[in-house]
């Protein structure tokens, strides 16, 4: 049941309350996923609610991370090839921009798992679960600049001229429109129907 409050004790003595971030009950590896609304009766407490969040951020994250690091590692290697003492101006400033950009976006996904461990016991979830959404959402930009840029050097590098930088600006507005449009339009609907 939902307490936010005090310890609860679940069957074998064990407590039901988590009060590092992060961590579930002693029961199984994760807190059982609840959806926002009331599913068995019950309405979801706070720290259940906040428990939720938590899991679903680990959740997210770690899908945006293996895709950043799968292309941070691909844009270390290009500097290493042949063709890339081949690369104009332009095209290395691209270059330098996208490893930055990648930098910054593995640096924000992998904040949370970092503030979890140098906060964890400190009673502090509502913070953590509201600092890792905001770097997610950083992360997420970061992350679609920099498809953008690689993007933009491997079509500049292949097309060459304004074809490229078209079929680049037609991708990010794919981006937006999938990545921030829907959910924002997602969450209007919902709105006007409750």
């Amino acid at each position: 049941m939902g307490t936010s409050g005090g310890n609860v004790r679940a069957p074998g003595g064990t407590s039901g309350r988590s009060d590092a971030p992060g961590e579930a009950s002693r029961e199984g590896d994760a807190a059982p996923e609840t959806p926002d609304h009331v599913s068995t009766g019950a309405v979801e407490g706070a720290r259940e609610r906040v428990n939720r969040q938590w899991n679903e951020i680990l959740q997210e994250t770690r899908v945006a991370q293996t895709g950043v690091q799968i292309l941070f590692g691909f844009l270390l290697s290009v500097a290493f090839t042949a063709r890339f003492a081949d690369l104009g101006t332009f095209d290395r400033s691209v270059y330098v921009t996208t490893v930055i950009l990648a930098a910054g976006a593995t640096g924000a996904l992998i904040a949370p798992v970092s503030i979890h461990r140098f906060l964890s016991g400190q009673r502090m979830k509502d913070e953590v679960v509201e600092v890792a959404g905001r770097l997610m959402m950083c992360g997420m930009v970061l992350l679609a600049l920099t498809v953008g840029s690689t993007l933009l050097l491997i079509l500049h590098v292949v097309l060459s001229g304004l074809l490229a930088e078209i079929l680049v600006g037609v991708v990010m507005v794919w981006f937006v429109c999938c990545w921030y449009l829907l959910p924002v339009w997602l969450r209007r609907r919902s709105a006007t129907k409750g």
